[in-house]
């Protein structure tokens, strides 16, 4: 989908899909889904998952598993080139799709504006937050070492970008930002509602454990149901 673009063509790609984001409230969410890859270093096999649970119960209740090849690297600020290609394709399997997706990145949170949640909420059409494990743009205060302390992130103009959330006492932040659909006060409640006894709320975090388990062939790749007394993580 994107192999033959050159960092320049995706930057500016970047910069016209930013044209296109929407900030708006959600008025009800009753399902959340969680969305990770999984590779193996040097091999051009994406292994793409998405979870989706009730919100805020975080009941697992289904789960998409799909492979995608892509010879596109990686480099900070273009995750979406590489990754959303493959949950897109993921996402078509998905028969009932979810009020709002987290994605392991960025969402606004991004030099363009454009991390790999905007990238997947704009060509899905969906709400979607970003849930990064590190800071890649802006300047920020460290929140204090309390659970749900917050501190906002800047650009360089002074623009809020996203927040930098304590999910656990000594324990690194994790970093929110509104990827499309969604407002960013919004995006920050929902992830406070989504953690549970991790640093990484729970979408994610189960989104995470499946495509592991789907690169090593534990999981096979489609739709799967989730019974209601099977407990997975």
């Amino acid at each position: 989908m994107y192999d033959h673009y050159s960092f320049e063509d995706a930057a500016a790609y970047q910069i016209e899909l930013a044209k296109q984001l929407k900030f708006q409230p959600i008025n009800k969410i009753e399902t959340i889904a969680g969305a990770d890859i999984s590779f193996n270093k040097n091999s051009t096999t994406m292994y793409a998952g998405i979870v989706i649970l009730t919100y805020p119960g975080m009941v697992l209740k289904s789960f998409a598993l799909e492979t995608y090849e892509t010879s596109f690297p990686y480099k900070a600020g273009f995750l979406g080139f590489k990754e959303v290609p493959a949950l897109l394709k993921v996402w078509e399997l998905i028969p009932n799709k979810p009020d709002v997706v987290v994605l392991d990145g960025n969402g606004i949170l991004h030099p363009r504006r454009m991390g790999v949640a905007s990238h997947f909420g704009i060509l899905a059409n969906q709400a979607t937050i970003g849930c990064a494990k590190s800071l890649l743009h802006g300047q920020n205060h460290q929140p204090q070492n309390v659970k749900f302390s917050t501190a906002e992130i800047k650009n360089n103009t002074g623009e809020m970008l996203g927040f930098a959330l304590r999910t656990k006492i000594n324990c690194a932040p994790v970093y929110i930002s509104a990827g499309h659909l969604i407002t960013q006060e919004e995006s920050l409640d929902i992830i406070k509602k989504s953690v549970r006894n991790y640093r990484i709320p729970e979408p994610t975090r189960l989104a995470h454990n499946l495509v592991n388990d789907f690169r090593l062939g534990k999981l096979k790749s489609g739709f799967h149901e989730v019974a209601p007394s099977l407990t997975l993580f």
